[in-house]
């Protein structure tokens, strides 16, 4: 199965939140997933590691 990636403006969209939110998310909280970065302006996260994210925060 190929990975998907999911780019900043994906998540926000996806949480209804500001893409600036997503990068303070990545500062502010550890067990938020590390993004992948292609080039100097593509950072992507994995689809599968923001899902098991999600899901570990609504068991907690």
């Amino acid at each position: 199965m190929k990975d998907v990636f999911l780019s900043d403006v994906n998540i926000a969209e996806r949480y209804d939140v500001h893409r600036m939110t997503v990068w303070g998310w990545l500062r502010a909280d550890p067990t938020f997933p590390k993004p992948f970065k292609f080039s100097a302006r593509c950072t992507r996260w994995k689809k599968s590691e923001i899902d098991a994210w999600e899901a570990r925060k609504r068991t907690a």
